[in-house]
């Protein structure tokens, strides 16, 4: 059905899903009323999408070509998104970490233009009215954060905005889920950073933090109302303080389709890079040490799907938590510590109480993740222990954005002359040392939650399982070649992300099946095509 009437003029320009600026064509130009408002050369998605990328590589900045880009998005979105895809290892990093973490330190001096939904406590009571503000009736991805953990950055408020914006634009443009469908989301419940919240440029709510039941009331009200209005639509919680990531993820994970990707993303990715690092080192998962540094939600999400791995391996649970050993700014998380968080308790192993230098040299650990979000916490000494420990060492600092990873790669190649084995949370370019190149992985949710995601709408899965999460790791690190690993890379290339999504998307789609977690009938022929035709592709 045609719809009652149809936009014109600088309607359509202003639209930035309808513009197609230059490239209407000269029938599109009368019947729309854009004669006289466009040049007369009529152009090409092609054309256009090389003044774009010559006009952002003009650009002096990182956080420049970030606002130029997110300019892109809001004046003609299949630009933007083919602009991303056919270039997405240049973009990613600057439509998302490392450069959103300063986008969002800045969130409200580069402001431009909303985007997103926003709601305070003041809204408490009528948000499920309000979400119909939103123009969009099929909404099947909802990326939610409060602000209070962004990145390695902390209590950002309002300005965490460009997190769930970030995320959206990936699940576009590495999954395909169409940008219709797509709801980013600010629980703006205040911030206790002072000096942000009385900046007289801060757009958020400016009050200190709501906090217990009167933070949980809101929440839940948030979650009933989209429940209300999009009841299959995914929603993924975003740079929430570790707390609350744990409390809102126990208390919905079993009720809603949702998944926090601090905790669970992170460990998909995480356990993939063990995975592929296993095939360098020649030690059989099963029987691999593997140390924290940080003992937060993501490490401890981390360890989570860990023991879920190891016990697919034929572990108990018990045992296969000796496998893992958190270290925090107290030293070695044991038994007997007081104040430990309920998600560091079974954690706590039973041993003498060490610092971190001492617990690497006794547990000995083939494998160091770090998740601190606190830079140059993997020292020369540090290295230097776990190399002395193992051939080839493997070593994570997954701490975001860049200026916060535990260490650097080139730091890791000299301090370990060359033996370790290293990925990161954000990108480092290669590095030589004593004659080998190195190129290191980077450990990116983005090769986990938009697959994920895509799985779970395309069958409309009720909930999201530790098994889910073990599928897409596996997935993910049966897709590292022999030739990447011989790079020193844990992961495939960025390029290739849309197919590893459609991969990992399949696999999700198959062990939902097996599970009963699929709410729609499983669909006749080829799985992995009826999930490929449903992939929203840019082009005029």
């Amino acid at each position: 059905m045609k719809p009652p009437f149809e936009k014109k003029g600088y309607d359509v320009l202003h639209n930035a899903r309808l513009n197609k600026s230059t490239a209407f064509s000269k029938e599109e130009r009368e019947r729309l009323g854009l004669r006289g408002l466009l040049p007369h050369s009529i152009g090409s998605l092609e054309t256009q999408l090389q003044r774009v990328l010559a006009n952002l590589r003009r650009k002096t900045s990182d956080i420049e070509r970030y606002i130029f880009l997110i300019a892109l998005l809001q004046r003609n979105e299949t630009l933007f998104f083919r602009t991303i895809i056919d270039n997405i290892e240049e973009m990613l990093p600057l439509i998302y970490t490392p450069t959103v973490g300063q986008a969002c330190s800045e969130f409200a001096q580069i402001f431009r233009k909303p985007k997103g939904f926003y709601i305070t406590p003041d809204d408490c009571g009528d948000i499920r009215r309000i979400l119909d503000n939103w123009p969009e009736d099929d909404v099947c991805v909802v990326v939610v954060t409060d602000g209070e953990r962004i990145l390695g950055l902390g209590d950002l408020g309002a300005n965490g905005m460009g997190i769930p914006i970030g995320k959206l634009s990936l699940y576009v443009a590495c999954a395909g889920i169409h940008p219709s469908r797509c709801l980013p989301v600010m629980l703006d419940v205040g911030s206790n950073n002072t000096p942000l919240r009385t900046h007289p440029l801060y757009l958020g709510y400016p009050h200190a933090r709501i906090t217990g039941e009167d933070y949980f009331d809101l929440v839940e009200e948030f979650i009933l109302a989209v429940q209300d209005k999009y009841p299959k639509a995914l929603i993924q919680f975003e740079d929430f303080l570790t707390p609350n990531a744990f409390a809102l993820l126990e208390r919905y994970r079993n009720r809603v389709l949702c998944f926090n990707d601090d905790i669970q993303g992170t460990a998909a990715v995480a356990l993939a890079g063990v995975y592929a690092a296993t095939r360098i080192t020649g030690v059989d998962f099963a029987d691999q040490t593997i140390m924290f540094l940080g003992a937060g939600s993501a490490a401890t999400g981390i360890g989570d799907l860990m023991v879920s791995a190891f016990v697919e391996k034929g572990l108990g649970e018990n045992a296969a938590r000796q496998h893992l050993w958190f270290v925090d700014v107290d030293g070695l998380v044991v038994a007997g510590r007081r104040n430990l968080m309920a998600h560091n308790r079974p954690y706590a192993h039973k041993h003498e109480q060490l610092g971190f230098i001492d617990a690497i040299n006794k547990v000995r650990p083939q494998v160091l993740i770090g998740a601190t979000g606190t830079p140059d916490t993997f020292t020369r000494e540090v290295i230097t222990a776990m190399s002395s420990v193992n051939e080839r060492p493997v070593i994570f600092a997954l701490s975001n954005p860049t200026s916060r990873a535990e260490c650097t790669a080139g730091q890791v190649y000299e301090w370990s002359k060359g033996k370790a084995i290293f990925a990161s949370g954000s990108p480092f370019k290669a590095v030589t040392y004593n004659g080998k190149t190195f190129h290191p992985g980077q450990g990116n949710n983005a090769y986990i939650f938009p697959g994920v995601g895509l799985g779970a709408v395309a069958c409309s899965a009720s909930r999201l399982t530790s098994e889910i999460f073990l599928v897409a790791a596996q997935t993910l690190a049966d897709n590292v070649t022999q030739n990447e690993l011989d790079r020193g890379t844990l992961y495939p290339p960025l390029a290739g992300i849309r197919d590893l999504s459609l991969r990992i998307a399949t696999n999700v789609v198959e062990k939902a099946y097996d599970l009963n977690l699929a709410r729609e009938p499983r669909p006749a022929g080829d799985l992995k095509l009826f999930i490929a035709t449903q992939m929203y592709d840019p082009h005029y």
